[in-house]
């Protein structure tokens, strides 16, 4: 990339915050059900809006029999929460621009944080009831000396299905046998771009190649699919879109978009935003037989195939066509604080009452409590914009 082309992207990050009285923009995102109307039927003909629609509705009634929770983990809308994403530091080995605020963040002190043995009752605590897949996450869960400890662990939990984690992939390909051998069955390796240079500038490290390499070991190690989180951001990424779906040709990856979102920090501009709709539009002109993948009710991700191609391309809408209402995700945050919705600044601690003593239908009462307070849906992307929240880095991918 030339001088003047860094140059221009940093002027890019400091946009300034895009006009809310811009009626046209705004009320293109007002309803998520009619974005996705108008921006598929904008972009393409009536047969594929249609082909292309979301698949969510069909399946609204199959989740119930599928499920056997407590009410705990049952919402006032009567949505199941049975994935709990556990955030299991705050630290992390990259400083991606989206992530982490230029000036850095203020870390919560080691003996604030919940140790292995808190981790392991909470999420004991989940799962028995009803919680059958846990993702780890960050900052970046490999740097923990203990991860291998806690993966065997949590992998033993019973009525546990899966066991997930969210990497940047920099330490991920000389410790992900031993992971893999402790129980971890699903990867998401996160890269936005294919480029060294770009990506050396996105997260202020170097580390493009050791991430390549985390994803063929991945790959090589048999995780199938193998999903690369990359995070869409016009004007730096979004000319790779069609790149990215190549590595989906030959190996079976799962390339997932994702919509830039904003957080405490990273300098959100609807400018940036590369709509869901744009990116598909992008690649339905490049690649043929792309074909939609009916989706389980609770998936965050509208799924494609490609025809030929080995793995898979997914999307996810959260600012365009938010997926609220088949969610049935929860969040354990690396402090101990428990939080029922990623955009939501609402929050509450479970390792206070833990470290009181309180027993475990005590704990329940809490966390049931804070799952019954959850809200229909976010509150749209002009307004989390304007929500203070903590930095992704802090909350965990």
């Amino acid at each position: 990339m030339s001088p003047c082309a860094w140059r221009s992207f940093d002027s890019y990050l400091g946009l300034p915050k895009y006009s809310l009285a811009s009626g046209k923009t705004r009320s293109l995102f007002q309803s998520a059900n009619v974005v996705e109307r108008q921006n598929l039927e904008g972009g393409m003909d009536g047969s594929l809006a249609e082909k292309y629609a979301s698949s969510h509705e069909r399946l609204s009634d199959d989740i119930r029999k599928e499920n056997c929770v407590s009410d705990m983990l049952i919402d006032s809308f009567g949505r199941l929460h049975t994935y709990l994403r556990i955030s299991l530091t705050e630290r992390c080995n990259l400083r991606c621009q989206y992530c982490m605020p230029a000036e850095g963040v203020e870390l919560t002190p080691n003996s604030h944080l919940l140790s292995q043995n808190e981790i392991l009752r909470l999420a004991n605590l989940f799962v028995s009831s009803g919680v059958d897949k846990i993702r780890l996450t960050g900052g970046e869960p490999t740097v923990r000396k203990d991860i291998e400890d806690i993966c065997s662990q949590l992998s033993n939990l019973k009525g546990l299905k899966t066991l997930a984690m969210t990497t940047n992939g920099i330490t991920l390909a000389r410790k992900l046998p031993k992971l893999k051998e402790c129980g971890l069955n699903l990867v998401n390796i996160s890269l936005d771009t294919l480029v060294p240079a770009k990506f050396e500038f996105m997260t202020r490290r170097k580390g493009h190649e050791r991430v390549m390499e985390s994803i063929n070991a991945a790959v090589d190690l048999g995780y199938n699919p193998v999903k690369v989180n990359c995070v869409v951001m016009r004007g730096f990424n979004d000319d790779e879109i069609c790149d990215f779906v190549e590595l989906t040709r030959e190996k079976p990856i799962n390339v997932r978009f994702i919509e830039f979102m904003p957080f405490d920090g990273n300098v959100w501009n609807v400018k940036k935003l590369v709509p869901y709709s744009e990116m598909l539009d992008r690649v339905v002109k490049q690649f043929t037989g792309v074909q939609r993948i009916q989706d389980h009710p609770t998936e965050t991700a509208k799924n494609f195939r490609v025809e030929g191609h080995q793995g898979s391309v997914s999307f996810i809408t959260s600012m365009t066509e938010h997926f609220c209402a088949g969610c049935n995700r929860l969040r354990l945050l690396a402090d101990g604080n428990f939080k029922v919705c990623l955009f939501g600044p609402s929050e509450v601690s479970l390792r206070d009452p833990l470290r009181l003593g309180v027993e475990d239908n005590e704990l329940k009462e809490i966390i049931g409590a804070a799952v019954k307070r959850k809200k229909a849906s976010h509150a749209g992307m002009f307004d989390i914009a304007k929500t203070s929240n903590r930095p992704m880095i802090r909350i965990g991918g």
